[in-house]
């Protein structure tokens, strides 16, 4: 029903001139000739669909009140932020609107995305691209950095831009664990001797999908091995042994591993209640954050591990049949401000580590981000990166979740 709503929305969105001539910036062809100022006249007095993950209450603020302000101020532009549980349900309904030969009036204008799902996009023809130059704040961008330029693995070809950076880490409570595990192998250990007192959300959980990741970095001696293209005799040989470590940890996670948390907000909440005493996430600024909400206890630390943790860098990405793709160029524009990535990086915001270069900002954004003074209890992150895992490429990450849901979730 959400979706046949927003089809309505759609369907009676009216543009200003000249937007009738593009059938509501549908044609990204001639998007992509045109200036910038062009671009957001076009734009201008419309609105924007973004359809991104909406388990954060201060994420979900920060895009709704920051994001959304600037562009009802600047630009007179409606933002209407579309909650998920999953990125996947925005993925399918462009899959399905293309399957069913809606090339122009989609529901979905933005998506906040990650590899796995890019390369879906990407690969299905599913994603409008050849646009970042228009973009005055792509000159922000470090597109020299294979870590940019590439999605899990997966050149990006101008198909979408960056929007953070983050990296996996661990938080315990100081009050009711002296020394956590420092690696995937003590974990393992530690998990053995606390009976109970861990989980993991279940896969497909972004968070939940990358621990496991973490587990068959472990089994396979090291991420080097794994790294480019899918190799099926190599994963075949990795898998057996983590289907093996996790089958043989279930016992002992909570409720003996009967069932898993859905997600890792469920997951933090058991840590919260002191149902387990380990918790993690791929933003680890989210421990001050739930400190400071009175979520999470104050002597709750947050940390990384000896052998590493993944990090990546997340995007946003424009689907082909979007009929707003001015609006939405004028959003990824803004997102990629100095002004916006500081204020997504404040600790009270969000603490997200900015996507863009800041040496490339203004003097006064570079002075703005030079005065963030982090969370005490958030493990900083130059010290986290001394560590870096990379992500492996979005087949391999696929073939892990589905193996993980017939291995051990069933």
């Amino acid at each position: 029903m959400r979706h046949l709503l927003m089809k309505c929305l759609l369907a009676s969105t009216v543009m200003m001139a000249p937007a009738a001539t593009f059938a509501d910036t549908a044609d990204g062809d001639a998007l992509n000739n045109m200036s910038w100022d062009e671009v957001v006249e076009l734009a201008r007095g419309g609105e924007v669909n973004w359809f991104l993950w909406g388990g954060s209450d201060n994420i979900n603020q920060y895009v709704t009140e920051f994001i959304g302000g600037i562009l009802s101020d600047e630009y007179d532009i409606t933002l209407n932020r579309v909650g998920l549980s999953d990125t996947v349900e925005a993925v399918n309904i462009v899959l399905g609107e293309k399957e069913s030969g809606v090339t122009d009036a989609g529901s979905v204008d933005m998506i906040w995305i990650n590899g796995e799902n890019f390369r879906t996009m990407k690969q299905g023809g599913l994603a409008y691209c050849g646009y970042t130059d228009i973009l005055p704040n792509n000159a922000l961008i470090d597109w020299d950095n294979p870590a940019i330029a590439n999605d899990f693995g997966v050149p990006v070809d101008g198909c979408e831009v960056p929007w953070s950076k983050a990296q996996f880490a661990f938080a315990y409570d100081t009050n009711r664990t002296s020394e956590p595990p420092r690696s995937i192998a003590e974990l393992l250990d530690w998990v053995r001797e606390n009976p109970g007192k861990f989980t993991y959300p279940a896969p497909p959980d972004f968070n939940g999908s990358v621990f496991v990741r973490h587990v068959f970095y472990h089994a396979a001696g090291g991420v080097d091995g794994l790294l480019g293209d899918f190799d099926q005799a190599k994963y075949d040989e990795v898998a057996a042994k983590t289907w093996q470590i996790l089958n043989d940890m279930e016992p002992y996670l909570w409720r003996e591993g009967a069932t898993y948390p859905a997600s890792i907000s469920a997951m933090e909440q058991l840590y919260a209640n002191s149902e387990v005493d380990l918790t993690f996430n791929y933003e680890p600024s989210g421990v001050g954050l739930n400190i400071e909400n009175g979520v999470f206890p104050p002597t709750t630390q947050g940390y990384g591990l000896t052998d590493g943790t993944i990090g990546n860098t997340n995007y946003t990405i424009i689907p082909f049949n979007s009929p707003n793709k001015a609006a939405a160029l004028v959003l990824q524009n803004v997102l990629l401000s100095g002004e916006a990535q500081y204020q997504k990086a404040l600790p009270t915001v969000w603490g997200a580590a900015p996507a863009i270069e800041v040496s490339r900002t203004s003097p006064e954004v570079q002075a703005d981000f030079a005065t963030i003074v982090s969370h005490p209890n958030v493990v900083p992150a130059e010290e986290l990166s001394k560590a870096a895992l990379p992500e492996l490429q979005a087949s391999w990450i696929s073939a892990i979740e589905k193996g993980w849901l017939e291995n051990v979730g069933q």
